[in-house]
């Protein structure tokens, strides 16, 4: 015999648990159902064990969509300041890192278990190790798991996207959204290690620097990112690398300004009068190594003030405006989030509910939503789920 709920939500993930508390807080009888053995994986896995849970200055403008108005209702009804006052009313400690990033003092396992205490008190069941074999609708929706049938009135797919596949993630969203005909945005990695290609084609020749950190502007699709940028034995990372990843896709160029403070036509006058080689002249901004790779990529070894001034030109120009091209990334096992998902134009920006097929929600990561690199997309997960949980 099926137990029968109001709600169904399908993934205990940040949105999931926050869609269950909110339904079942007006009085929704709720399920969650979570194929993983625990809930929250990626909760406690984020931020270093520390969870970057929000970021206070979230607004559409840090995310990434097909439609870049969708985000607007559910982050305004929800905006970072309430989850904020539920951490703060659940005695959590926390801490502004950078740039409006929100940590636990203490552990992201805080975070989850102030989700679980608040379905907890909504009367939220919530089933882990459970597997959806197979899901049919009409007259509600019907589902078969390894944990027994199940029906309910309305179903929540929280199932997030393919980032992450060692903590479970899979494309069963996906394939929902495909059994009822909800078209999908093609999703790519997003906040992903990059894998430059040279202009001339040559393998990444910078391996030796793998493990050094430059201060940098990366720019990509019209946003530029003044952060931290990571040499790495494939290519690049770090978060001003992780940020523009959002906007270059595989084929995609994007430029880093090594030195942000700097004038790139003071740069080559000064060189002009410089009598040492290239790598000490670099040695006045960067680590030794840094200096005496990139001057031997880029430039002939030889005193600057012997150098023509087209060498010294193509020097300062790598400097201030390398231009990179993005042959690939790492992929999804090292990528934050997943780029792309469920169509927007497909779902109600003020509910999520599918437009054709009444009762369907999609929110969090599943949908075609991505934010920033610092709680943009916890903030996301917070405000879709709330936006669901009102509604079914």
């Amino acid at each position: 015999m099926s137990q029968r709920y109001d709600v169904i939500i399908i993934g205990a993930g940040g949105a999931g648990l926050l869609c269950a508390m909110t339904a079942g807080r007006r009085g929704r009888t709720v399920a969650v159902l979570e194929h993983n053995q625990r809930i929250g994986k990626k909760i406690l896995i984020s931020g270093g064990g520390r969870c970057n849970f929000t970021n206070r200055d979230a607004g559409p403008e840090h995310y990434v969509s097909n439609n870049p108005h969708f985000c607007r209702s559910a982050l305004t009804r929800y905006p970072s300041g309430k989850f904020i006052e539920l951490v703060r009313n659940h005695g959590i400690e926390f801490y502004e890192k950078t740039l409006g990033q929100l940590f636990c003092r203490l552990s992201s396992r805080q975070i989850v278990g102030l989700l679980e205490d608040e379905c907890h008190d909504a009367g939220v069941d919530i089933l882990s190790d459970c597997e959806v074999d197979s899901l049919e609708s009409g007259n509600g929706f019907r589902l078969q798991t390894s944990r027994g049938d199940f029906e309910c009135e309305s179903l929540v797919i929280a199932t997030g996207a393919l980032s992450f596949p060692a903590l479970g993630a899979t494309d069963f969203g996906y394939r929902i959204a495909e059994q009822f005909e909800v078209p999908i945005i093609e999703p790519r990695p997003g906040l992903v290690p990059i894998i430059p290609r040279l202009d001339d084609d040559a393998p990444w020749p910078f391996i030796k620097l793998t493990g050094i950190s430059i201060d940098c502007i990366a720019s990509a699709g019209g946003k530029t990112f003044h952060e931290n940028l990571l040499f790495t034995h494939r290519g690049l990372s770090g978060p001003a690398i992780l940020q523009v990843s959002n906007y270059c896709a595989d084929g995609d160029f994007f430029i880093l300004d090594l030195l942000p403070n700097s004038n790139s036509e003071q740069l080559l006058e000064g060189s002009r009068h410089f009598r040492e080689t290239p790598d000490r002249w670099l040695e006045q901004w960067f680590p030794k190594r840094f200096a005496f790779a990139f001057a031997k990529q880029f430039s002939p070894y030889k005193p600057m003030a012997q150098m023509k001034q087209t060498d010294r030109e193509r020097l300062v120009q790598h400097l201030c405006a390398w231009k990179l091209l993005a042959s690939k990334t790492e992929g999804y096992a090292k990528a934050e989030v997943t780029v792309g998902g469920v169509d927007t134009d497909a779902l109600s920006s003020k509910t999520m509910e599918c437009r054709a097929v009444p009762g369907l929600y999609f929110i969090g990561e599943v949908v075609d939503v991505t934010g920033w690199l610092g709680g943009y997309n916890f903030q996301w997960a917070w405000a879709s789920g709330h936006a669901a949980g009102q509604s079914v």
